[in-house]
């Protein structure tokens, strides 16, 4: 909390530190690589990782398939615990009640992919030999 403090009133940090602070990444240079892939906007503009942020900025962050919109609150040029993190933002409704119907829906849907029941059994292999054989002779 006390990081939060010296550094609220005026102060201004790096967007890749705050980025960092506020545990949205986990090093600051996938921060970076964010911010220079343009998943990482400031009031709506893409921005280079030297931006410098402050308390009432509006940033809009992609990770995977979700996207949140955040207000910043303080800044810390250095991570603490995430309860200290989470003071530094704020998420705006419209952008938690987005993220949250996504989570939903991709839980609902059905996986791409699913898995077998293991390997063929010895009748299955008989079947996939013929079905290769008849390939190969048309």
């Amino acid at each position: 909390m006390d990081e939060l403090d010296q550094t609220e009133g005026g102060g201004r940090v790096r967007l890749d530190k705050w980025l960092w602070a506020a545990r949205f990444f986990k090093t600051r240079s996938q921060a970076a690589e964010a911010i220079e892939g343009g998943k990482v906007q400031v009031a709506g503009e893409r921005v280079k990782r030297a931006k410098l942020v402050q308390a009432g900025d509006e940033v809009r962050i992609r990770t995977g398939p979700y996207e949140h919109v955040v207000l910043v609150r303080g800044v810390s040029e250095r991570r603490g615990p995430a309860s200290v993190a989470s003071q530094l933002y704020e998420e705006t409704a419209e952008s938690k009640a987005a993220r949250e119907a996504l989570a939903a829906r991709l839980k609902a849907e059905t996986p791409l992919f699913a898995y077998g029941h293991g390997k063929p059994s010895k009748k299955d292999r008989r079947t996939i030999e013929r079905f290769r054989e008849r390939r190969r002779d048309s």
